[in-house]
């Protein structure tokens, strides 16, 4: 066990103490010193009902399963089942008609719908690509991933195969054609792209022709008549065809595209839960260390490839000239939320009164205090133009355990001397008992809420524990086609619509976990638009450039 440093009775890890004291407070305003006394301070007062919260779990499941036990072999009776769980309380009644009145919420989680990348934050490098993964080149996505087939001569292993690339180059186009579409023409016929009189002139052939929207254009790079890039617009998200007759790819093509970039990962959560094991001291400093500086725009990583040493920081705003001539900047990086962890981890990287802190209060104190960088707008870049801190938090239980959620978050604000609700809540819908009681969830975080979001293998497998006396269960792959599912992610979907999340928050679905089998999450994703959602969560930056293409071909707000 490593060494501690005692602030009156809060003992926290040497690491620790010194990474807030050192690195992430300076520029915040904020003591290191008086913080801990603060945190110390909020364990007292709220960790009580912390542990409440989670007696009150283990009651109604010893009860649920007493239930099950006394009708074992019977069949479920739901009128039954649905009063005695009213009757314990784990049902509960449903709030009259509200909206979420969220303020103070980034476009790109109030308006725009588009991929949501989750990243370890304790890799630096994955969290620095996530971060970066903005901009992501559609061209890569396809040649390197089972999208495009390798038959015919098409394999993508060895050097550059001609064959598999001019797929990829049909393909583009034909997303092109599909999303932005030419008035008598198409992608794969232009021979020139130039911008005259504030609209897009295409050269095909001995004709010139327009987009068909012609408000599709929002800008270009270099001179107007010789442009090295056209930045188009479509359903809110950007793509921009890069222009190179010289690349080794421009130079086969009849206009000189060298690639076709889309604006992928929108947003993305850093994670501090599901994809990290980050419990201990060490563990913390190096999550804590990688989020502060992302919020200080200053993280770098310096890695080897290819035999070389190669160093990685955020990327800069896109700076483009605008159809009028005008200067246009645009966010070089993803929207980011950090995933706090759940009210059931408990952690001895500080212990207050000799006992061990609840982690998720750790968690808020510290990725928020590291926020505070961001919100002071002093570093080389901004993540969140509103000024507000984006926390996920997941396996909250029912609409009791929000609440509890935000009385932290308002003790953290008060604590950091921060305004009520600059901390906004992303709301798991993952739990069995938040789901059935989801309005009423939201309901206790309506004016901070962000974010409500499914997730099929942990709600699958509270469902699965909730209910382990009834009998056996399905096998994981027949639940995923099962009716449960269906109205799950329906249920989801039409609360949020209910209390009139869009605009203001995200309605999302859960994670594809193969990230080698993007063919198949091409296809199965395609459905996240067409249900609603506003995001769905990938794997990997690749994983956002290929799905964004399923914003485009659907209209979110519309639909």
């Amino acid at each position: 066990m490593s060494n501690r440093i005692a602030v009156g009775d809060v003992k926290v890890d040497e690491d620790l103490y010194h990474l807030v004291a050192d690195e992430i407070a300076p520029g915040t305003g904020v003591d290191s010193d008086v913080f801990w006394e603060s945190f110390g301070e909020i364990v007292r007062d709220l960790a009580p009902l912390n542990q409440e919260l989670l007696d009150r779990r283990d009651d109604l499941q010893s009860r649920i399963d007493a239930w099950h036990v006394d009708r074992k072999g019977e069949p479920i009776d739901p009128t039954e089942y649905r009063s005695f769980l009213t009757e314990i309380g784990y049902l509960q009644s449903e709030p009259d008609h509200f909206e979420v009145t969220t303020t103070d919420v980034d476009a790109e989680i109030a308006e725009l719908a588009g991929p949501q990348l989750v990243v370890p934050v304790d890799n630096a490098r994955y969290a620095m690509n996530a971060a970066n993964a903005r901009w992501g080149s559609l061209y890569d996505a396809l040649y390197g991933t089972d999208v495009i087939s390798e038959d015919g001569g098409a394999e993508k292993s060895g050097g550059y195969n001609p064959v598999r690339g001019q797929r990829v180059v049909d393909a583009a186009h034909a997303f092109l054609d599909s999303a932005l579409p030419l008035a008598g023409a198409t992608y794969g016929e232009v021979t020139e792209y130039r911008v005259a009189g504030g609209q897009l002139e295409i050269q095909v052939a001995s004709k010139t022709v327009s987009l068909v929207d012609l408000s599709g254009l929002v800008g270009y790079k270099g001179s107007p008549l010789e442009p090295t890039a056209i930045l188009l617009r479509h359903n809110g998200l950007h793509a921009e065809i890069q222009i190179d007759a010289n690349h080794p790819i421009g130079k086969s093509h009849p206009a000189g595209v060298k690639d076709v970039l889309l604006e992928s990962a929108v947003t993305t959560i850093q994670d501090c839960e599901d994809s990290v094991a980050a419990v201990d001291g060490a563990d913390k400093v190096r999550v804590y260390r990688n989020w502060n500086g992302i919020m200080k725009g200053t993280l770098e990583t310096v890695f080897q490839k290819d035999g070389k040493e190669t160093e990685r920081r955020l990327n800069p705003d896109r700076i483009y000239s605008a159809p009028d001539g005008s200067r246009l900047a645009l966010p070089g990086r993803s929207t980011l939320l950090v995933r706090n962890v759940g009210i059931h981890m408990y952690t001895d990287a500080v212990m207050v009164d000799d006992k061990e802190a609840p982690e998720g209060f750790l968690d808020a104190m510290v990725t928020v205090l590291a926020a505070m960088h961001d919100l002071n707008g002093k570093g080389p870049i901004l993540n969140s133009r509103a000024g507000s801190v984006y926390i996920v938090k997941p396996k909250m239980h029912g609409p009791a355990e929000v609440a509890a959620t935000v009385a932290l978050f308002e003790r953290v604000e008060k604590a950091l001397g921060l305004d009520r609700n600059v901390i906004k809540i992303g709301i798991m819908d993952e739990e069995r008992r938040t789901t059935v009681n989801l309005k009423a969830a939201v309901f206790e975080a309506r004016e901070r809420i962000i974010f409500i979001n499914t997730g099929f293998l942990d709600r699958t497998g509270d469902e699965i524990h909730t209910s382990m006396e009834a009998g056996p269960m399905l096998p994981k792959l027949e639940i995923k086609g099962h009716k449960f599912m269906s109205a799950y992610e329906d249920w989801n979907v039409d609360i949020g619509l209910e209390v009139a999340l869009p605009g203001r928050g995200q309605i999302g679905k859960g994670m594809w976990a193969m990230p080698d089998l993007m063919k198949a999450m091409v296809d199965t994703k395609a459905g996240h638009p067409q249900s609603g959602a506003t995001c769905a969560w990938v794997p990997s930056p690749t994983a956002a450039t290929l799905h964004s293409m399923h914003y485009h071909h659907v209209n979110v707000a519309d639909r």
